[in-house]
């Protein structure tokens, strides 16, 4: 039967108690140390995360460029952040998220993401005894990033908790100084062959007989005299016409001898010379300058080429082969059957002399053809069509003046300028169709057709287009592509010595920092180019010279509204 409680001993009681204060003690103990080591370990992950919030402002940020700078559609910034010494705890994970800010949104590039020392993952690892990281970060371009600025937007991770970090801003505003580029392109007119002044010649003859230099009578009063005659009296009378002088020139027909038939050509020079004074008698003519040439060869070659005789092409070949006369009259002579031709057909009309009257002509002036394209166009030629559309400044005259052309003269030159004034007025599609009905498959074609191509956008036919080119205009549209694709070294030597406006070239140069031979280059005065001279003195420091610049650029309202947002103006007052 258990013991009453009266009945246990005293000293059992002492004992039951100390053993309960003893467990009491110990159970304390436990949980204390159970509940620091969870304090600390969130104190720890709590503070870790924090602390390298509140310590962001020691970590440095360069960005290059800065400002930042579009190049071919993407603003590209080089970023160096260090981390110093024992900011990046070895358990954490930072998340950055470069983002660029403008008027009306932003955008963000991929997220960085870095690691500490004992974090098992596949992030770039940061010590924590610091380092600098660099990055490469890229944004597609948006309209409005001019006036923006570029930020670091940081997140720092331990044990599922994230802490966000103060906002690092690290560059303002985006260049696009090479969106100024020009991309009309440059195609050049086909020239005409318009003469302004045309030579031209009045000629009559007079006939000998075989090895003699007597002058004939019938031979005075024949038809070629008396044309001729007629032809200084219409010289005189016409006012377009200015008599420049005159000639009386002698020949021997190749047969007989050289030295033979030299003597013989002169003689008759100086008959003819005689016989000249009973010609012009009465006809306004100068002195003439008398020349003998001896034996005719090259009329001989005329007159056979002309002929009808049969083996013409035989006595063409023996012509060429020998450049030794006597050798020439001997091997026309063996062939016996052809030289009887000669004889009774081309000798004769080699026994000669000539009567010349050396005339300049004064066609249509600039102000008579485009008085003519208004109210006679019927009378001008091909050439006196493409010039007068030259001289018209309005294209949808000019397209007018070649069409024009082409259906009276089938004018391929005024094919392909149809659509260089197509081009003229912005019209790339009528351009385009003008210039596929161009027959001439030329170098000035394919740099047109580039240009087409550069208009509509398409950069990589307008460049292959432009190498097989190679002309003059063709290099400097190459020269547009390569600012176009941030090339920019090459487009300042491809645009040296382009044709026509300064505005690309100048462009160029001062993308590659050449402002001196910039500003040196920069002779037009249009808004566009005064713009550029702004920039140029932005840059060298001459605030004045730029705010007078950009008062005359701002003439173009264009030009006014990007002034406002225009990064290389940032700081002027």
């Amino acid at each position: 039967m258990p013991k009453t409680h009266a009945e246990i001993p005293f000293f059992c009681y002492l004992c039951v108690i100390d053993k309960t204060k003893h467990i009491v003690y110990i159970m304390k103990k436990l949980l204390n140390i159970v509940l620091a080591a969870v304090l600390g370990v969130a104190a720890v992950a709590c503070s870790s995360a924090e602390k390298m919030a509140k310590d962001a402002e020691n970590v440095t940020v360069v960005c290059t460029p800065s400002p930042l700078e579009c190049v071919a559609g993407q603003v590209t910034a080089q970023v160096a952040v260090t981390y110093p010494d024992g900011y990046f705890h070895p358990k954490a994970i930072l998340e950055v998220t470069p983002v660029i800010v403008y008027e009306g949104g932003e955008v963000a590039a991929p997220v960085l993401t870095y690691q500490g020392e004992k974090v098992k993952n596949n992030y770039k690892v940061v010590p924590k005894s610091g380092s600098t990281v660099k990055e490469t970060i890229k944004f597609d371009y948006v309209p409005g990033m001019e006036k923006s600025y570029m930020e670091l937007r940081g997140v720092a991770v331990m044990k599922n908790k994230s802490v966000t970090l103060p906002t690092k801003k690290v560059a303002d505003g985006v260049n696009t100084t090479y969106m100024l580029v020009k991309q009309t392109g440059l195609v050049a007119y086909k020239a005409d062959n318009y003469q302004e002044v045309i030579p031209q010649t009045a000629e009559g003859q007079i006939l000998y007989l075989v090895n003699s230099a007597e002058v004939r009578n019938k031979e005075l009063n024949g038809q070629s005299v008396k044309d001729f005659q007629a032809a200084l009296d219409e010289i005189s009378a016409n006012n377009r016409m200015t008599l420049k002088g005159t000639e009386v020139v002698a020949y021997a027909s190749p047969e007989g001898g050289e030295s033979l038939n030299a003597k013989l050509s002169d003689k008759r020079a100086g008959t003819a010379e005689k016989a000249w004074k009973k010609v012009v008698k009465g006809h306004e003519a100068t002195a003439p300058e008398v020349k003998s040439i001896g034996q005719d060869w090259e009329g001989f070659k005329e007159l056979v080429e002309a002929s009808d005789i049969k083996d013409k092409d035989l006595i063409l070949r023996v012509l060429s082969m020998y450049s030794d006369p006597a050798v020439r009259e001997s091997e026309i002579k063996n062939m016996s059957e052809i030289y009887k031709e000669l004889k009774g057909e081309v000798l004769p009309e080699l026994r000669r002399a000539r009567f010349i009257a050396n005339v300049e002509f004064q066609n249509y002036t600039a102000e008579e053809l485009e008085t003519l394209v208004e109210e006679n166009i019927d009378v001008l030629d091909e050439e006196a069509l493409l010039r007068a559309a030259s001289l018209l400044k309005d294209p949808v005259k000019k397209i007018e003046v070649y069409k024009k052309a082409v259906s009276k003269y089938g004018s391929d030159r005024a094919r392909f300028n149809t659509g260089v004034a197509y081009l003229a007025l912005g019209k790339n599609a009528e351009a385009e169709a003008a210039f596929s009905k161009v027959l001439t498959d030329d170098a000035d074609l394919k740099n047109a057709k580039g240009v087409v191509a550069l208009r509509n956008g398409d950069l990589n036919e307008a460049a292959r287009l432009f190498a097989a080119s190679g002309n003059e205009q063709s290099v400097a549209n190459m020269g547009v592509i390569d600012i176009l694709n941030g090339n920019y070294d090459k487009a300042s030597k491809e645009l040296e010595n382009a044709p026509g406006c300064c505005h690309n070239t100048v462009l160029a140069y001062i993308l590659t920092n050449q402002l001196d031979k910039a500003m040196a280059t920069a002779k037009c005065q249009d808004a566009p180019v005064q713009y550029l001279k702004a920039i140029i003195c932005a840059r060298q420091g001459k605030v004045a010279e730029a705010k007078d610049y950009l008062r005359k650029a701002s003439t173009n309202p264009k030009f006014a509204e990007r002034a406002v947002k225009d990064i290389e103006f940032a700081g002027m007052n």
